[in-house]
């Protein structure tokens, strides 16, 4: 590997050529080492179109090199722009956004001959890849540091009022532990104290050169590069002991029109939130498509990752029903099946509601699975009156022990957590997965989702869960698919906060595409119309649209056996009418069965008569 003062490289885009140039001992911006990019390197000639409003300070400085003539026409390679002496610059970004014409972060971008990048040189408290996070500054004891210190001056901080002098980056969790115990006991709950001993650590032991940084203020995410080690000064009102140099971006992106997924990292209530599962949104705010792909080729050289960065700005569409599964699934056209489409990508939670027997399950399930890219991405859960949060989502359960066969109760996911588990895993965010409830309204609602009911209707929010203390939300490629019988419990009983968290389908007899159902798949079977003639009848007969009958009780081959259709109704259907009718005295033989029906759908004798075949 390299020495500390070897040459670094930096290929520009494209595969072109390489510029050179080396780290100084000298403190440049903001806390940072000076880096000179060394004469005849090659730059870049035209600068991006986010580079002004994302680094004013970096573009004006290549600018006014150009002016100079320090950067001017390469004499060796055509289209591209040189250094004609050694330029030095107040940080290694700040070197490497002037030769890339880009924002840039330089910590990883410049690397030795044999690639392992510049951050690997310099004596930092954390190792590894540069990673992303949010530090919390717009209120700290009544006053907004972002506007006050951070942004104008350069710095993010941490309060650390009582913190003893002489803290160091690299200190360990345990020392920081008994600091704070020290120092805030008598002043924090125990509560506090846990979170404030993650703070510390995250922001002396984990947080190096050449990470990003956010911050909110006045709806405005601002974001920036640590150039620099941790400080630890007196402040006023003790309000920023704890200071990391940073060069801020000269923009703020308006909060409401991130991606979702960032807007729910964002919503996480702590002073200090790692951020880099979602670090590609992060890199990409202000850039487009190219530049954004630019920006991650250079980096990487790995193609799928530029794929898997410009993926994942990109909204989630399910895709489009084409008319062969609406024949597949005898739906009456093609444009209800793209409407449920619309109502889940606009709402993502849906419920088909209607009678018995009316395929519910059966359609939520092919739906699902068609959306999903197949059943691996399907989940299905049915709910009953005993069924809670625990069953549901998380909760402590008895488990034995495999080696000293001892019974302990252990936090154990449900399967809406192992769903979300799945779907937000590293190369599935941009596939949906379903989770279908079957008889949704048979459960209490408000007891089985717990806090998770908010997140229904807040998707671009987090919680705190009940058992595990996790912050949670819900991906984005999450979807929610419910099945509801309008016999068990009327629709009109459904209360008006679960109305607000999901778009109801009805599924009827006495609406398509339930009502011809039948007699599409009895033609598509080849066989006689009757059943289905049979079952409009009585339909008709049942005044209550929530007690109708629906096709697939009639949808089996058995029915089409010896006897099949009046042992089904015998069996199946009359004993739902039966039950409905209990206590008034009606005649459900009489008016419900075959006999009462064949008689009803019989053509008069005159039409017989008249009937030219």
């Amino acid at each position: 590997m390299s020495s500390p003062d070897s040459e670094f490289l930096l290929r520009l885009p494209d595969g072109g050529p390489v510029a050179r140039g080396r780290l100084l001992d000298e403190e440049g911006a903001n806390g940072s080492q000076k880096f000179v990019v060394l004469a005849r390197s090659p730059i870049r000639r035209e600068a991006v179109p986010s580079f002004e409003k994302r680094v004013a300070s970096a573009h004006r400085f290549r600018q006014e090199l150009i002016d100079a003539g320090l950067i001017a026409e390469s004499t060796s390679l055509p289209g591209y722009l040189e250094a004609t002496e050694d330029i030095i610059c107040g940080s290694p970004s700040a070197a490497a956004a002037i030769v890339l014409g880009r924002s840039s972060n330089g910590w990883t971008d410049w690397k030795s001959d044999d690639g392992h990048p510049l951050a690997d040189f310099v004596e930092l408290v954390a190792w590894g890849p540069s990673r992303t996070w949010l530090v919390r500054g717009s209120n700290v004891a009544g006053v907004d540091m972002v506007n006050r210190l951070w942004l104008p001056e350069g710095w993010v901080s941490l309060a650390a009022a009582r913190l003893s002098e002489g803290v160091e980056p690299g200190m360990s969790k345990n020392r920081l532990r008994g600091l704070v115990e020290e120092d805030y006991g008598s002043t924090a709950t125990y509560t506090q104290r846990i979170r404030l001993v993650d703070d510390f650590h995250y922001f002396l032991s984990r947080m190096r050169r050449g990470d990003i940084v956010c911050t909110i203020s006045n709806g405005l995410l601002y974001v920036g590069e640590i150039t620099g080690e941790v400080q630890q000064v007196a402040s006023e009102g003790g309000r920023s002991n704890l200071r990391r140099p940073v060069e801020w971006q000269s923009i703020g992106y308006p909060y409401g029109e991130l991606p979702e997924e960032l807007q729910q990292k964002l919503s996480v209530q702590h002073d200090i939130v790692d951020l880099t599962p979602v670090q590609a949104l992060v890199a990409g705010l202000g850039r487009s498509d190219e530049e954004l792909a630019d920006a991650v080729r250079d980096v990487t050289g790995d193609p799928s990752m530029e794929a898997a960065a410009l993926d994942a700005r990109r909204e989630l569409e399910l895709p489009e029903p084409a008319e062969e599964l609406a024949d597949e699934l005898l739906v009456h056209d093609g444009e209800w099946l793209r409407e449920v489409r619309d109502l889940l990508s606009d709402e993502r939670q849906l419920i088909f509601y209607g009678p018995p027997g009316t395929g519910k399950t059966y359609l939520a399930l092919k739906l699902a699975e068609f959306f999903g890219g197949g059943p691996e991405q399907v989940k299905l859960v049915q709910f009953h009156p005993s069924y809670a949060y625990e069953d549901f989502f998380e909760g402590f359960r008895p488990q034995e022990d495999p080696e000293t066969r001892e019974v302990a109760f252990r936090l154990t996911p449900g399967p809406l957590r192992e769903l979300a588990d799945l779907a937000s895993r590293e190369g599935n965010r941009r596939v949906p997965h379903f989770l279908l409830i079957d008889e949704i309204n048979r459960a209490n609602l408000a007891k089985v989702f717990g806090e998770l009911y908010f997140l229904l209707e807040y998707r671009k929010r987090s919680v705190r869960l009940t058992y595990s203390g996790d912050d949670f939300s819900l991906p984005p490629n999450l979807f929610v698919i419910g099945t509801m019988n309008t016999a068990d419990r009327s629709i009109a009983l459904v209360d008006a906060a679960m109305r607000r968290r999901f778009a109801f389908v009805e599924l009827s007899p006495r609406t398509e595409p339930t009502r011809g159902l039948l007699r599409r798949w009895l033609a598509r079977e080849g066989r006689d119309a009757e059943p289905a003639e049979l079952l409009d009848a009585l339909n008709s007969r049942i005044t209550d649209p929530d007690f109708q009958v629906g096709p697939s009780y009639l949808m089996k081959d058995g029915v089409y056996r010896d006897g099949g259709l009046e042992r089904a109704w015998r069996t199946k259907i009359l004993p739902l009418l039966e039950e409905h009718h209990y206590g008034e005295g009606v005649d459900v033989e009489g008016r419900y069965g075959l006999r009462a029906l064949r008689a009803a759908i019989a053509p008069s004798p005159k039409t017989a008569e008249s009937d030219p075949s």
